[in-house]
């Protein structure tokens, strides 16, 4: 009689062989992350950026539960992330007065709307479909509370644009409110169009890693936090624990990823507002003011926000 034992260690023997062979997964568990101990390799997100550098440390449970809940952590030792060149910003050469091809519009471009009689009022969103050879604007009727804003024949209008590289403001005359085929403005020709501060423009909704040390100076980073939303010059961040008073200064350090830009920013921000975690556990709202950003940085935080027209979280009343 044959050993039954003996016909089944074989291929056990192979599943073990197998085993050993199988490369480790990049992927990780929240129990394999230690906290308290330097880390022995690179956290990095699914996309390959990187949460922890090697040799930093996760100082509570909390911080990893955070780390967990808003990103899916891998080991970057073990994950090929793509990286791509980062392309050379270009400069902006725009001088005198400005035209509508000096503004660089796309059909699809937003707008903002509002009377010109409204003196603070708030901006009511439209597109822009198309371009009369006239340099006539053909936009779709803009919105308020879900209903197209009522426009009269004549009626000069205020009008902020994002365009690929700024933001600008200008005036037009409603010259037709059309029906059919379907519901459409046409503007006239803008007047004296300006540049304005993309300081405070729009904020829009995001979602990446944002590693901070506390203070202006050092040479590492003690956290990790995500952006919850971001404008040209500044960022609400979310992390595990309150990082600071209002006026204090943090070290932060994030990759901003477009379809035409990669750069990673280093840089400090000043806690302009705090909102504390209601209970234990919940996270804080930390609202910050990038203030040391240089040039390449500065486009790239504009490019960010510019290819996310669409995720607009609010228009400022504000600017300049």
């Amino acid at each position: 009689m044959e050993n039954p034992v003996g016909t089944q260690a074989e291929p056990q023997a192979d599943t073990q062989a197998n085993a050993q062979t199988d490369p480790p997964s990049p992927h990780l568990l929240l129990e394999a992350v230690p906290t308290g101990t330097p880390l022995d390799w690179p956290i990095t997100d699914s996309d390959g950026t990187l949460l922890f550098a090697c040799g930093a440390i996760l100082a509570t449970t909390d911080e990893r539960k955070f780390l967990f809940d808003n990103f899916h952590p891998h080991r970057g030792d073990l994950l090929n992330a793509a990286t791509q060149p980062e392309p050379e910003p270009q400069p902006d050469h725009s001088t005198g007065k400005l035209t509508i091809k000096d503004m660089h519009l796309t059909i699809g471009a937003l707008i903002g709307v509002r009377s010109q009689l409204g003196s603070g009022a708030p901006m009511h969103p439209c597109r822009i479909i198309g371009f009369a050879p006239n340099h006539a604007l053909f936009v779709t009727p803009p919105l308020q509370n879900g209903r197209i804003l009522p426009l009269r024949l004549g009626e000069n209008i205020e009008i902020v644009a994002i365009a690929s590289h700024a933001v600008f403001r200008f005036v037009c005359t409603v010259e037709s409110v059309c029906r059919a085929p379907f519901d459409y403005v046409v503007l006239s020709k803008p007047g004296v169009i300006r540049r304005l501060r993309e300081r405070k423009s729009i904020r829009v909704h995001a979602h990446f890693a944002v590693r901070f040390g506390i203070g202006e100076t050092g040479d590492s980073y003690e956290g990790l936090g995500v952006a919850n939303s971001i404008s040209t010059l500044g960022m609400s961040l979310s992390a595990s624990w309150t990082l600071g008073a209002v006026g204090e200064r943090l070290r932060v350090a994030f990759c901003l990823k477009s379809a035409e830009l990669q750069t990673m920013i280093e840089t400090t921000a000043i806690i302009r507002n705090v909102q504390k975690g209601s209970a234990p556990g919940e996270p804080s709202i930390h609202g910050l003011e990038l203030d040391q950003l240089d040039a390449a940085q500065q486009m790239a935080m504009k490019v960010f926000v510019f290819d996310r027209q669409d995720d607009v979280q609010y228009w400022s009343n504000g600017l300049k």
